[in-house]
Formats: structure tokens, C-alpha cells, sequence
């Protein structure tokens, strides 16, 4: 009988955790619906989409606006165009990121720590402030309207470089001690012994950065004026004029540029939870 006491008391469910349960369950479904009724009316015309009550699974699930999408408005072109960027500048992060990173947590020079903290507080300043200045930097270059501008303008990360740093805090140094006693040099040592340590924060870093750039829409509108060279974003705000908006196409157009999106995050998610929370053990 004891033993049947103690079980019982064991499986009991505690107030607590059924409202954290509850509260997770409707953060999820405030989450979830937008992004099902996105789905939804992909597959409707502007009609429909905007009957109430509101109908989750259409009468008619009518593709025209996929096919409007990708055969009639260049969609393709813009696809690729975002990949290019998304994967380049992705790419440039993940090398220049982990550099710097590494320089500021296992290699010793004078003002390292005065250095990382002012290139930290670049953090601080928001982008609107800096616009101008950047547009006229880019255009006296002669970098307008090409993909080089927003290439070079995003492919240093100081977010990257502090969330890399937070993760490279977390390897013993005795590690880059004994390389450098087995004769290993500062570039052997990041490549083969720290960069294979800090596969969280890249993954996350990878994410992040992949998500900022496919959704960037104030960068391609302001440097990008050629048709052949705009991105996803910007071409779905093709389908608004001044009067009205293709709702049905915008929609088809969305549901298709978050597919790379959920597959990037779907290989990384893994490490996403692990990857931030290095960022904010180690100081």
C-alpha cells in the first residue's frame, strides 16, 4: 500500500505544468493560424479569401495562382536571385564571423577586449541610421544595381561575431595550448581544432542569417533597380498598386519563398536551442 501512496503521488500532475501547457498550447495556435490561413487562401481567388466565417479548406483548391506566380511574373528569376544572395552572404558570415571570433577569444594582441566591445556597440545603432550614408558609399563605388553591394554590405556580422564568440568561450584553452605546442599555427589551429568544436553557433549563425537575407526587402529595394536582379520580396510587392492588391497571388508567392526557409531550419533546429543558449552562459 505504501508503495501504491508513493506512485500516486509520483504521476500526479502539478498546477504548474498544466498552465505552462496550456499557455505553451496557445502561443502555438496564435503562431500556427496565420500561417495555415496563408496556406489557405494560397489556393483561393480574391473572393474567397476574404468570405467569412472563414473557410480553412477551400471548395475549390484552384493552382492558377502558383501557376501565375511562376510563369508570369519572372518569379523564377527572383527565386534564383535571392538564393544567390541568401547562400553567398550566408557563406561570408560563417568565414568572417568564426575569424574574428577566434582572434577575440584564443589569439592575444593589445586592445583585443576595447576592440570587441566597440565593435559590439555597432550593435546598438540601428540601420536607418546609417542608410544614407551606405547608399552614397555603394553608389560611388559604381556597386548600384548590382548584387556586389548587398553582398559586401552584409557579409560581416558584428550579432554573428558576438554569438560565435559566446560559443568559442566555451573550449578549454588548454586545447589551443597544446596545438600550439604540437607546432599547430594560429590558421591550422582555428581550422581543424576550434571550428569542428563550435558546430552549434555556426548552425545557428547559419539560420539566422539565411532567414535575414531571404527576407530582406528594404536592402534589394534601395540597391537593386533592375528587374533581372530583384528578389523574392520585392516582387511580391509587385502584386500591390495603389488601389488594390492580388491577395491570392501575394499568398501563392509567400507560401513558395518560405519552403527553403523551413527546410534550412528544419536540417539546423537542433543545434538552434543549444547554440544560443552558449551565447548567454559564457560572458
Amino acid at each position: 500500500m505504501a508503495k501504491t501512496d508513493q506512485n500516486r503521488k509520483k504521476k500526479k500532475i502539478r498546477p504548474g505544468t498544466v498552465v505552462r501547457f496550456v499557455v505553451c498550447l496557445l502561443i502555438t495556435f496564435i503562431m500556427v493560424v496565420p500561417f495555415l490561413w496563408m496556406v489557405s487562401a494560397s489556393f483561393k481567388n480574391n473572393v474567397e479569401i476574404f468570405q467569412t466565417p472563414i473557410r480553412w479548406i477551400p471548395e475549390v483548391f484552384r493552382l492558377d495562382n502558383y501557376i501565375h506566380v511562376w510563369t508570369e511574373i519572372n518569379f523564377p528569376t527572383y527565386f534564383l536571385n535571392t538564393a544567390k544572395l541568401a547562400v553567398i552572404i550566408t557563406f561570408l558570415q560563417l568565414v568572417t564571423c568564426s575569424m574574428a571570433a577566434f582572434a577575440f577569444t584564443k589569439l592575444q594582441f593589445p586592445g583585443r577586449d576595447k576592440i570587441f566591445l566597440f565593435y559590439l556597440a555597432t550593435m546598438m545603432v540601428p540601420w536607418h541610421a546609417i542608410m544614407v550614408p551606405q547608399y552614397i558609399i555603394v553608389k560611388g563605388l559604381g556597386l548600384y544595381n548590382t548584387h556586389t553591394s548587398l553582398i559586401l554590405i552584409q557579409a560581416f556580422s558584428a550579432f554573428g561575431v558576438f554569438l560565435l564568440r559566446q560559443n568559442m568561450l566555451s573550449i578549454p584553452d588548454s586545447l589551443h595550448e597544446a596545438a600550439k605546442i604540437d607546432g599547430c599555427g594560429a590558421f591550422r589551429t582555428y581550422w581543424n581544432i576550434i571550428l569542428p568544436l563550435t558546430k552549434t553557433g555556426l548552425a545557428t549563425l547559419t539560420v539566422l542569417t539565411f532567414n535575414a537575407v531571404w527576407n530582406d526587402y528594404m536592402g534589394p529595394m534601395l540597391y537593386l533597380d533592375s528587374d533581372s536582379l530583384r528578389t523574392i520580396q520585392v516582387a511580391l510587392a509587385s502584386f500591390k498598386s495603389q488601389y488594390s492588391a492580388d491577395y491570392a497571388s501575394i499568398m501563392a508567392g509567400t507560401v513558395c519563398s518560405l519552403i527553403p526557409i523551413v527546410i534550412v531550419y528544419a536540417c539546423a533546429q537542433k543545434y538552434i536551442v543549444e547554440g544560443v543558449a552558449f551565447a548567454g552562459v559564457k560572458g
